[in-house]
């Protein structure tokens, strides 16, 4: 049996396998440009390692003279910052640029504010009243009061109680049953709607209860000598129902009366006044309402008309005058509860920017008075 010998050959052995040629053969029967091309492809694939020959490729972020200056701990430290500040921006997105903004602008905001002075409280809008409120319903800064003041017919006379705070809410006193109320009184002008209301938390003691002051605030608005005897005019008291009266009568304590978002500016007697932004308010000061004013002396009854009369002329528009005619009736959109005498108005007047030129100094002194209307066909002076 003869055994088979094996012969060494220096270097690969190519066959031919049923007439196949392998890889190596093929590849050199090719042309030298197709080989090119092939080779070039390969070393371009992804995941080739591509040979010293190839062309270097840039990065399109260059370097910075630093950047080539640092060790290769510096550079991984550089990198994890950068990956960290990419984590930030990719979960905040807009509003880490945002957010120093706002902190720069709130500080600003608060900057200029401690740097402003403080301005006067307005409340709900702004104030007409008997005691020194803007006329044209502005609210005005208020200078400190005259060291010397002395307006003898400005303090509340003594008289009865009454109640110094309420709850700061209202109730509107409902029509009377007996026929007499709700009805429109005048015939010409603009209809006006009224309700009258009372502050929660009176003694009614005080006022004899809500159906007395709402008869004596009907009564009033519906006498020819008041606004609608102007006959440009008509009013209508209604109920809670009404949506939208165009003013309301309302009674009202003097703390809340003074609040610096209803009559309270600075003036140190107590005051009612019209608020235009507070649901249109007239405010009657309660204090008031019980004891009147020293100018009309005992005469209760003529101070209260006159106070509603002058705040609802607020409501209609009307502003601060004084005496016209020396010894004459006093129209009645003067201060009266202040005074009957130009020179004590105007002196109260000094605290007020908007009504210090409304009444001069003059000396004239009038008679109280309580209606727009003297007598029918002849109009007091209200403005």
């Amino acid at each position: 049996m003869r055994s088979a010998v094996g012969v060494w050959h220096p270097g690969p052995v190519n066959r031919v396998k049923n007439g196949e040629q392998s890889e190596e053969q093929r590849s050199r029967h090719r042309s030298p440009q197709r080989r090119s091309r092939r080779n070039s492809a390969d070393r371009y694939a992804r995941g080739r390692r591509r040979t010293k020959g190839e062309p270097l490729s840039a990065s399109w972020r260059p370097a910075t003279p630093g950047q080539l200056e640092q060790t290769p701990q510096e550079a991984r430290k550089a990198r994890r910052q950068r990956g960290r500040l990419r984590r930030v921006a990719k979960a905040y997105g807009w509003r880490m640029y945002a957010l120093p903004i706002l902190v720069v602008l709130t500080a600003l905001v608060v900057f200029n504010t401690a740097r402003e002075p403080a301005q006067p409280a307005t409340g709900s809008g702004a104030s007409t009243g008997t005691d020194g409120i803007a006329a044209d319903g502005g609210v005005p800064e208020k200078p400190a009061l005259p060291a010397n003041l002395n307006v003898p017919t400005a303090p509340l006379p003594d008289g009865g109680a009454f109640t110094q705070a309420g709850k700061m809410t209202w109730h509107v006193v409902p029509l009377s049953n007996d026929g007499t109320s709700g009805k429109r009184a005048g015939t010409g002008g603009r209809l006006y709607h009224y309700t009258i209301e009372v502050e929660d938390g009176i003694d009614p003691a005080s006022y004899a209860g809500d159906d007395s002051f709402a008869r004596t605030v009907e009564a009033t608005l519906s006498d020819a000598r008041s606004w609608i005897g102007t006959g440009k005019v008509s009013m209508q008291r209604v109920d809670a129902s009404f949506p939208d009266p165009d003013f309301r009568v309302r009674l009202t304590t003097p703390d809340t009366a003074t609040r610096a978002d209803l009559c309270g500016f600075g003036i140190p007697f107590p005051t009612s006044c019209y608020i235009r932004g507070f649901h249109h308010s007239v405010i009657i000061n309660l204090a008031r309402w019980v004891r009147g004013a020293l100018a009309f002396g005992a005469d209760m009854g003529t101070y209260r008309q006159y106070a509603i009369n002058h705040e609802v002329g607020h409501a209609l528009g009307n502003g601060h005058v004084g005496c016209k005619e020396d010894g004459a009736l006093a129209p009645v959109m003067m201060q009266q509860t202040f005074g009957v005498s130009n020179n004590y108005v105007a002196e109260l007047n000094q605290v007020d920017i908007y009504n210090s030129k409304a009444v001069p100094s003059d000396g004239k002194t009038c008679k109280p008075n309580a209606w727009p209307v003297l007598n029918l066909g002849d109009t007091a002076p209200t403005g």
